[in-house]
Formats: C-alpha cells, structure tokens, sequence
C-alpha cells in the first residue's frame, strides 16, 4: 500500500467541476486581480471566522506582513513569538524591520509556554505573534491579557489553524489573525494566497491599502506599500472549497481519533487543550530513533514529514540573534523528535489501520 502524505487529488475529483465553472467566469470576466471572486471570498471568510473584515492577499507571509505594518511595527521594534515555528513568522517580522524574540515552547501542546512570555517583553517590545501551531489554538486568553497589560499588539499566526475553536469561538480570537491558503492547508488554494482577518476597521482599511501599493484610490498612494494582491483565481477556488471546509475538519478530526485509539501506548501522540478543537493540519507524534522509524515507513510505502527539524535559532539566517543550542531546550527536543503522519479528510480507515500497523510493529535498534 502507498499512502502519500497528503493527497490533493482525492480532494479535487469530487470539486472538479464546481472548480472549473468558478476559474472560466474568472476568464470571462478577466478579472484577474482582486475583483469580485476574491471580494466574495473576503466576505464569506469574515463571517466564517466570526469576524469583521477579510482582505485577501497573496500568501499567508504577506498577511502577517501586512499585520505587522499596520500594527505599527517597524525597524527598532521587537516582536515576541514562539521558538518553534515555520520561518514565515519571524520573516513578517524581520521584513518590517523589527527584531523577534522567541519564546520556547509548551511541551504538551507544541504552542508558546504562556509562563515564559512576560519576562522577554521589553521597551522595545510592540507585539505579540502567538502561532496556533499544527491546527491547535495558543492559550490566548493569557497571551491577551499580558498584552493589554503592556499595551502590546496581538497578530495572530493562523495559518495552519482553519476552523479551529478557542473556547467556542474561531480564531482569531484578538483582533486580528493571519492565515495562509498555500494548497496543502485545511483551507488551501490552487497556488499561494493569504488572508488578514480583523475587527478593526482602521487595520483591515491600512492593509487594502497596503497590499496595492499604498493606495485607496488608483494612482493617489498614501502609503509606500507592496504589490500584495490576491489573484482572482484563488479567489474562485477558495469561494468553492469554503463550503466544504467543516466536512473535511470533521474527516481530519476523525482520523485524528483513529490514530490515537491505536498509538497511544505505542508513541507520544499530540495533545488536544482542554480549551481547543484542534482541526489537525498535521498529526504530529513524537518518537525515539526517528530516522529508522522514517525509513521503515518509507519501505512500506507511507510517506511522513517533520515539522520542523530546525528550530529558529538555530536557522542560518537567524543566526544573528546569537541564541546556541540548548536556549530553547523544548523545541531544541521536539525539533529532534516529532514526525508528521499523513493526514487529510480522504484518508481511509484502511490506511490508517495499516500506518498504525507498520509503526507498532516498529522496534528501534
């Protein structure tokens, strides 16, 4: 049996037709950029999170970019956010010229360690980027109130968190979140795009403005900005894959469950806060001797990944922040540790059955 670690095809096929009506009244339309696909999509995944404002741009990096700038933040700034991430974060925050600071991380949930938090904030500290990492929200109720009390910016990264509930509610659960539609997320398009969700009316107006080079009306440009748009056929596709977003985290959820029915006693499997739905993006578990586990995977045909083998300090290009190894001693452990299973609402029972089967059969030498 070959079990891909992700599987857009089987999405596809049902959607196919639907897909194609959407992207040919794109090019009948011509409209290409923005335009009323990516309008209708801003609306509906406003009011799918809960919130005010959608504004669509062209990759979940741009939209927690876009955050940051409107937020205010830039060079001589410090933005706060976890020690274990994908560089995405810290990019937005080097790319306005602010510097990160990393917390490390919760060793249950994987999320930033909320009792670390207050002591990096400094004077120079504007924001706070909480990371619902893997699908499963932060603790946000204490991340928002140490910021209130510093009277600090909070960005939500949302970006593999679709759909996923805080205590009842979507993220975001401050006033602003950034998501990322890159094609293998719960919600993915056929290419890049992003989107910034907010109940501030003054941050969703700043970052229109800021994702078509600064500017409200053509050619009259406020702001030096970025040519941040979305395109119209993300636009198409989204609108489409929206509606089947709950049926494929229930599908998610699902396969979640049958992996911890049959590995639970077997390898660390990934924790659900009692606060959260977590909507599994990834199926991470956490295992000795990872190499030989991927590689007997491997030749039994399942495909696996890590995320991610290199936590942020340790990264090349932030090698800067003069952080070694073992300052962030958790991420340091889970970066050596953590394997992602596949996982996507198509995978069968079957071939569940026969990953859990290959993994328990597993010894390590």
């Amino acid at each position: 049996m070959n079990i891909p670690f992700v599987d857009l095809k089987s999405q596809y096929q049902p959607i196919r037709e639907q897909i194609k009506t959407e992207i040919e009244e794109v090019l009948d339309n011509t409209e290409f950029i923005l335009g009323s696909k990516v309008h209708k999509f801003e609306e509906d995944f406003a009011a799918y999170c809960g919130s005010q404002y959608a504004i669509g741009v062209n990759s979940g990096t741009a939209a927690l970019h876009l955050a940051l700038a409107a937020n205010g933040v830039g060079p001589g700034d410090q933005v706060i956010t976890a020690a274990n991430t994908f560089i995405a974060t810290v990019e937005a925050i080097s790319h306005t010229g602010a510097v990160p600071a990393l917390v490390d991380i919760n060793p249950e949930s994987y999320n930033m360690d909320v009792e670390q938090l207050e002591q990096k904030i400094t004077a120079k500290t504007k924001a706070i980027i909480p990371v619902h990492l893997y699908g499963q929200p932060a603790d946000m109720d204490s991340i928002i109130e140490i910021a209130q009390k510093h009277n600090l910016a909070v960005i939500e990264d949302c970006c593999q968190a679709h759909g996923s509930t805080y205590k009842g509610k979507k993220v975001p659960i401050s006033s602003t979140g950034c998501f990322s539609f890159y094609p293998g997320k719960n919600l993915g398009a056929y290419g890049e795009a992003g989107a910034v969700v907010t109940d501030d009316e003054q941050i969703a107006r700043k970052v229109r403005m800021l994702r078509d080079h600064g500017q409200e009306k053509k050619y009259y440009h406020k702001y030096i900005g970025y040519n941040y748009r979305m395109s119209g056929f993300q636009g198409a596709v989204l609108n489409v894959k929206l509606k089947y977003l709950n049926s494929w985290i229930s599908g998610r959820r699902n396969a979640a469950r049958l992996y911890d029915e049959q590995l639970k006693d077997v390898v660390e499997i990934p924790y659900e806060s009692e606060f959260a739905e977590h909507v599994y993006h990834l199926y991470v578990i956490g295992v000795a001797n990872r190499e030989a586990m991927i590689n007997h995977l491997s030749s039994s045909g399942i495909s696996t990944g890590i995320h991610y083998p290199i936590p942020i300090h340790l990264q090349e290009a932030y090698s800067f922040l003069g952080k070694p190894v073992g300052t962030y001693p958790v991420s340091e452990k889970m970066a050596d540790e953590i394997l992602s299973l596949p996982i996507y609402p198509e995978i069968t029972e079957e071939q569940i059955q026969y990953v859990c089967e290959r993994i328990i059969e597993f010894q390590p030498k």
